[in-house]
C-alpha cells in the first residue's frame, strides 16, 4: 500500500515513511492510493476480538509492517485499556453507546495514539532515529499523545492547548506529566491558531527536516487508520445483538477525523446506512453538510471544548473524495478558502451523510434526560452526538453513538445538567494533588519555533 498527497506532490510513500512524515511537504494530507474492498471478509471478521480484529484491518494499510512486529504493537497498544473488549457497546434506551474512554486518558484518542505511539517506538527503533513531535489540541489529543509516547527513547512531544479553552482536567491531565521529554506550550489563542502554528512548522522544510518533526494530530493518517476498527466492532457487535442488516452512527466532531474514520469504514463496505455529523456551535461542518457551503467564522466557546474548531482539517481528505481524486481542483478549492474564509465545492456531499447542531440547551438537557431516565451520564460531546443523532433514528439502522470521552473530565457540565457531583473517577481525582508544568506563550509561529530549537539543543 502507498500513500498519495491530498495537494499532488511528490513521489507515493510507503506506509511507514508516511507516518514518520506525518503532514506531506506540499501541505496536503496523506491517504492510502486505493482504498481495500472488505465485503467479502465481512462475515470472518465478526466474531473477532477487538485486538485481532484492529490486526487484520491495520495490516491491509500498512503491508511493510511484518506481521509479528504489527500484532506486538496492537496488542501492547491496547492490552493498558480497563476493559476486556477495549471498546464496548451498550445499549442505552434508544440507542448503542460505543465506548471509547475506558484507555489511559479516559477519551477516545487513545484508540489512536496509544497505537501511534508504540508505532513510532518501532520504527524509530529501526532506523536509531529521532523524532520531535509538535502537537495542538483542543482538550483530549493532547493528554492521550502525551501518555503514548512520555518516558520513550529517541521522542520528544511539544504540546500546544489554547490558554483557558480546555477543561481544568483536560488541562492538568497534560501538564502533570512531568517526564524530561514532554514539553506543554499554553498558547494565548484559539485551538485553531494552535493548529495553524502546527502547519506553518512543517510547511517550514529547512526548519522541520533540522528539526526531525513529527505529528499526532489526526493529521497523521495512523489517527484516521486506527479509527476504522471500531466502526467495524460496533457495527458487528450492534448487528449480532440486533438482527438488523445495516447500522447509523452519529459522531460529535470538530475536526472531521473521527468521522472520516467511519466514512474510510462506508468506502471499504461496511454496511452503514448512515454517518450523522454532530456539531456543536461551532457548525462550520453542519453547515456544510446541510447548505453545501463551508464558511469559517469566530469560535465559540462550549461546554465540549474539543469541538470548539472552526477549520477542520481532516475535511481536506474528504474534500480531495468530492474532486475526484484530483489534486488540482482541491488545491484550488483550498487557496479560495484560505483568501476569502468561505468554499462552495458545487459537488453533492455522499448519501452516507447526515448533520446537525446540538447547541448549549441541548447539550444540558440530554445530559439530564439520559441520567434521570437510564441512569446513564454522558459526557457534554457525547450528548452532542447523542442530541442530534435522535433527529435520525431508524427501526430498521440501529443507532450507534460514539461516547468520545469519561464524563469525570467535564465536571463542570455534568453539575450544570443533573445538579448533582456524579463525574469523578479515581485516575482523574488523583491529579488535583500533583504539581504541573506549562510555559504560557503568545499565538506565534516564531516563538514556538524558538522553543522547540532550544530544546532540542538543550538550551530550554
Amino acid at each position: 500500500m502507498r500513500y498519495i498527497s491530498t495537494r499532488g506532490g511528490g513521489e507515493p510513500l510507503s506506509f511507514k515513511d508516511t507516518i514518520l512524515t506525518g503532514l506531506a511537504r506540499d501541505g496536503g494530507l496523506f491517504l492510502p492510493e486505493t482504498v481495500p474492498d472488505v465485503r467479502d471478509r465481512l462475515d470472518a471478521w465478526r466474531a473477532l476480538p477487538y485486538t485481532d480484529l484492529a490486526f487484520e484491518i491495520i495490516r491491509l494499510f500498512a503491508d511493510d509492517l511484518p506481521d509479528e512486529a504489527l500484532r506486538w504493537i496492537v496488542n501492547k497498544s491496547y492490552g493498558c485499556f480497563r476493559h476486556a473488549e477495549v471498546t464496548p457497546v451498550v445499549p442505552v434506551g434508544p440507542v448503542h453507546m460505543l465506548e471509547l474512554f475506558h484507555g489511559p486518558t479516559l477519551a477516545f484518542k487513545d484508540v489512536a495514539l496509544q497505537f501511534l505511539g508504540n508505532l513510532f517506538e518501532y520504527v524509530l527503533g529501526e532506523t536509531c532515529g529521532e523524532l520531535n513531535i509538535v502537537a495542538a489540541t483542543s482538550g483530549d489529543t493532547g493528554s492521550a499523545a502525551i501518555y503514548g509516547v512520555r518516558g520513550r527513547a529517541r521522542i520528544r512531544i511539544f504540546v500546544m492547548h489554547p490558554h483557558g479553552r480546555v477543561s481544568p482536567v483536560q488541562e492538568r491531565q497534560m501538564t502533570t506529566v512531568t517526564s524530561p521529554n514532554v514539553c506543554n506550550l499554553a498558547v494565548k489563542g484559539t485551538f485553531d491558531d494552535c493548529q495553524n502554528i502546527v502547519k506553518d512548522l512543517f510547511n517550514d522544510l529547512d526548519f522541520r527536516d533540522a528539526c526531525k518533526l513529527g505529528a499526532v494530530n489526526s493529521i497523521n493518517w495512523a489517527r484516521v487508520l486506527a479509527q476504522i476498527v471500531y466502526y467495524f466492532y460496533a457495527a458487528f457487535r450492534v448487528q449480532a445483538a440486533t438482527g438488523a442488516d445495516t447500522v447509523r452512527f452519529t459522531v460529535p466532531t470538530g475536526n472531521f477525523g473521527d468521522i472520516f474514520a467511519g466514512y474510510m469504514a462506508w468506502k471499504m463496505g461496511l454496511p452503514i446506512d448512515k454517518l450523522v455529523l454532530a456539531t456543536n456551535e461551532n457548525d462550520i461542518l453542519a453547515r456544510y453538510f446541510n447548505t453545501g457551503v463551508y464558511s469559517a467564522s469566530a469560535v465559540a466557546p462550549t461546554l465540549s471544548p474539543s469541538m470548539d474548531i472552526q477549520v477542520a482539517s481532516n475535511f481536506e481528505r474528504y474534500l480531495y473524495d468530492l474532486a475526484g481524486g484530483n489534486a488540482a481542483t482541491l488545491k484550488k478549492w483550498m487557496a479560495d478558502f484560505k483568501a476569502t474564509g468561505t468554499l462552495t465545492p458545487g459537488v453533492t456531499p455522499h448519501a452516507c451523510f447526515a448533520a446537525g447542531r446540538g447547541d448549549t440547551a441541548g447539550t444540558l438537557a440530554t445530559i439530564r434526560k439520559y441520567w434521570d431516565t437510564y441512569a446513564y451520564l454522558l459526557d457534554p460531546h457525547t450528548a452532542v452526538g447523542v442530541t442530534v443523532g435522535s433527529q435520525f433514528l431508524d427501526a430498521s439502522a440501529p443507532m450507534i453513538c460514539l461516547a468520545t470521552a469519561h464524563p469525570a473530565k467535564f465536571g463542570d457540565a455534568i453539575r450544570r445538567a443533573t445538579y448533582l457531583d456524579l463525574a469523578h473517577h479515581p485516575i482523574l481525582d488523583a491529579l488535583m494533588k500533583l504539581p504541573t508544568r506549562m510555559q504560557v506563550v503568545p499565538a506565534d509561529t516564531a516563538a514556538v519555533a524558538k522553543i522547540v530549537r532550544d530544546t532540542i539543543e538543550g538550551k530550554a
